[in-house]
């Protein structure tokens, strides 16, 4: 028998016989894939860090009093005809306008901003120009009498945080893109009593600083938070302004205008706005779920500062992630154009870790926490 009839006659056995072989070893290759799925561990859950958070306080809008509906008027009565004109007297003096504009010729058209310089490019020959502060508004000169003291506003229950120092970082952008870098330093003392807050902004330029900024203010602390007496501060290539707080007197004087303002309770300065609303915060945090009104001395006038809650955002610092609460003071026509943040740290003592005055004219100073040293 040759091989060619072997096999013509068990080639169906021989095709059966292969296509077993082939099917085990399909059949051996899925098993064995199955046992190294099974053999192989779970994938470990991704690591998740947190900070304690703090709820937020629901929103609650300030209502405004309305005025009760005002009532018509009496006819008035018919008025006397004229006399005729005699003789003209002799000319008498004018009167004095003050009393129509009292305590309003202190305030700028423009508020200072807070703890950040408000440059305006100025030329020079070696080197580019540093940020300039903005002229403030002309006053008057003649001294504007106290006008009638407003009613109080809003008190807020206040724990002022403990002392310590900040080293921030400073970026600028002006309006035109250019950006500017430096540094500020600033110091929180309070023996619970007494506090003390000083501020110095500057910026790099090649290989020197230049100052921008010194804010210092002092006084007393009471049941309506940080009270300040004495409020100094020093722009580049301006004199020293002071703002003066007179407590018993129920005013705000300053040696930069003759005007006199009414002192609100719970009135600050530029630079202890940020511990007060730290203050705030921890007193009771729920205080931030209505609209916080801060009555603010500058340097030629009084402002009324209403910062909101913005929401719970997470800065990335050089101290790490922060867990922070922001607070906005919008644009206020009229009043000031600039529009202020500031965050709060819940977890640092609800110590301000950034700030941030973005200009009418878009330009946009952020001062960030490097370090914060607390005393021994």
């Amino acid at each position: 028998m040759t091989s060619q009839s072997f096999l013509s006659r068990h080639r169906r056995t021989l095709l059966l016989g292969a296509v077993t072989v082939v099917l085990h070893y399909i059949t051996i290759d899925w098993l064995a894939a199955r046992i190294g799925m099974a053999d192989a561990p779970p994938a470990a859950p991704p690591t998740v860090s947190a900070q304690l958070r703090l709820a937020l306080p629901a929103r609650t809008e300030t209502v405004q009093r309305q005025a009760p509906s005002e009532v018509p008027p009496a006819p008035r009565p018919p008025q006397r005809a004229a006399p005729k004109p005699g003789p003209a007297p002799a000319s008498a003096e004018p009167m004095d306008d003050a009393g129509g504009s009292a305590g309003q010729g202190g305030a700028p058209d423009d508020a200072a901003t807070l703890q950040s310089p408000e440059p305006a490019p100025e030329p020079a020959p070696a080197s580019p120009p540093a940020p300039e502060l903005s002229a403030p508004a002309p006053e008057p000169v003649a001294a504007a009498p106290v006008a009638e003291i407003p009613a109080a506003g809003r008190r807020f229950r206040v724990n002022v945080p403990p002392p310590a120092a900040f080293e921030l970082e400073v970026q600028r952008t002006d309006a035109d893109g250019r950006k500017w870098y430096g540094v500020a330093d600033m110091r929180w003392q309070t023996d619970g009593s007494t506090y003390k807050v000083g501020l110095n902004v500057g910026i790099s330029m090649l290989i020197a600083r230049v100052d921008l900024l010194a804010l210092t203010s002092e006084g007393t602390i009471d049941d309506a938070g940080i009270a300040p007496v004495t409020m100094t501060e020093k722009r580049r290539t301006r004199s020293m302004t002071a703002t003066h707080f007179h407590p018993d007197e129920r005013r705000i004087s300053f040696s930069a205008s003759a005007a006199s303002v009414p002192l609100l309770a719970g009135a600050q300065d530029k630079a202890t706005v940020p511990f007060q609303l730290a203050a705030i915060g921890r007193g009771d945090v729920n205080q931030f779920a209505g609209d916080i009104d801060i009555q603010v001395g500058e340097d030629r006038g009084a402002t009324i500062y209403r910062f909101q809650l913005v929401g719970e955002e997470e800065l990335e610092t050089k101290m790490g992630r922060l867990v922070t609460w922001r607070l906005a003071r919008p644009p206020k026509p009229g009043s000031y154009n600039a529009r202020l943040d500031i965050w709060l740290a819940p977890s640092l003592d609800w110590y301000p870790v950034q700030i941030r005055n973005t200009e009418g004219n878009g330009a946009v100073t952020t001062q960030t926490v490097t370090k914060i040293v607390r005393p021994q």
